[in-house]
């Protein structure tokens, strides 16, 4: 008999710990995701149904699951920031976002994540924001296909569409971000991925790295941005088979490096654009199979660069493919293809037999007199 006391009394703490789907819509009685939240036990899922709620401030204070059906409308009607999670263990999925509050001294964001780990966002439309998906003093996370679509016009009073701050190991794929003024941005982030990204049409950078240490992106999209994407005092980034292209402007370029160590850059396109690399500071990179084509300057080299090899690239018909403001260097340059080529190769080993000198005079009076 106290066996099967002991049995019962399992079962019905199995029972009452088993996550519940809290619902919520116009009609339930449930209506808004606040008193959702509010409701919901550790661990429950909330389904939001099709409609429009006029939320903002909602704070996601336990682990969740939040996930809209049909895109239902959550309308911040620019009064601030609209969703906080300060929880781990969050998923936010299928919201379709609307109006954040701008602001000059507090950075309001679409959804912000906030001392998390163990969170997921995906599957979000975010409009009419000023900071899209905020990550902040956070890890092990995940922003997957969201499609972040701003109104910026001016630096000083747009956010960005993908913000991380002081977070580590965190994935950025598949979203698509425009109009906004980075469209993804790094700080003090560290061992993040960012993958499979557009990031288009913004107002300063279509991607910006400070102070971010072991960082890879790849088979991103970087098109039509102010000045491209720059990667700022930062070590050990791997850059792997992204596309700069139409990045066009007297202070543009596809890829800025300043202060950068340590790090590969493999297998890109740059193709149209002022500059496709400019280099400043930056030491121990190597570059390889890239191809620049059609840009203005492929690589413009300022200040001590030391120790970089460039190996099997290709340039393609750009203006200018290497310029330099230094006397002394020792990068290494070899097995590259330069369509301005016009030696011999008399063994037909496919290697020229006479080296070829990027470096022209004209390109050293235009870089000393734009």
């Amino acid at each position: 008999m106290r066996h099967i006391l002991v049995l019962l009394a399992v079962i019905l703490m199995a029972k009452l710990t088993v996550a519940q789907t809290v619902e919520v819509c116009k009609t339930c009685p449930i209506s808004t995701l606040k008193d959702g939240i509010a409701q919901a036990k550790d661990f429950d899922t909330i389904v939001v149904k099709k409609g429009t709620y006029k939320e903002h401030n909602v704070l996601v204070n336990k682990p969740l699951t939040i996930i809209g059906e049909n895109y239902p409308v959550i309308d911040g009607e620019l009064k601030g920031e609209i969703i906080t999670v300060t929880s781990d263990n969050v998923t936010v999925d299928g919201l379709f976002i609307i109006n954040v509050g701008n602001s000059y001294t507090a950075d309001y964001a679409a959804i912000r994540v906030k001392n998390s780990k163990n969170f997921l966002i995906q599957n979000l439309v975010l409009e009419k924001l000023f900071f899209g998906i905020y990550i902040e003093k956070s890890r092990d996370g995940k922003v997957f296909h969201n499609k972040i679509i701003g109104e910026a016009v001016e630096e000083y009073n747009s956010g960005n569409g993908i913000q991380l701050w002081y977070s580590r190991n965190v994935q950025i794929e598949h979203n698509f971000v425009q109009h906004v003024r980075d469209g993804i941005y790094l700080e003090f982030s560290n061992d993040c991925v960012i993958k499979n990204n557009v990031s288009a049409l913004n107002v300063r950078y279509g991607l910006h790295f400070m102070f971010s240490n072991d960082d890879s992106y790849e088979d991103n999209t970087f098109e039509n941005n102010g000045a491209g994407v720059a990667v700022m005092f930062s070590k050990r980034i791997q850059m792997f088979n992204n596309i700069f292209k139409e990045n066009w402007g007297t202070a543009s370029y596809g890829l800025l490096l300043k202060e950068i160590n340590d790090a590969e850059i493999v297998g890109n396109t740059f193709e149209n654009n002022t500059i496709g690399i400019n280099i400043e500071g930056s030491n121990r990179i190597n570059y390889k199979h890239n191809t620049f084509s059609n840009n203005g300057w492929a690589i413009k080299v300022k200040g001590a660069c030391y120790t970089n090899i460039f190996t099997e690239n290709n340039f393609l018909y750009n203006s200018f493919d290497i310029a330099y403001n230094s006397k002394v260097n020792d990068n290494e340059f070899d097995k590259n293809y330069w369509s301005s080529y016009t030696g011999y190769d008399l063994d037909k080993n496919g290697i020229g037999d006479i080296p070829y000198r990027p470096v022209k005079l004209f390109s050293y009076i235009v870089n000393r007199t734009p």
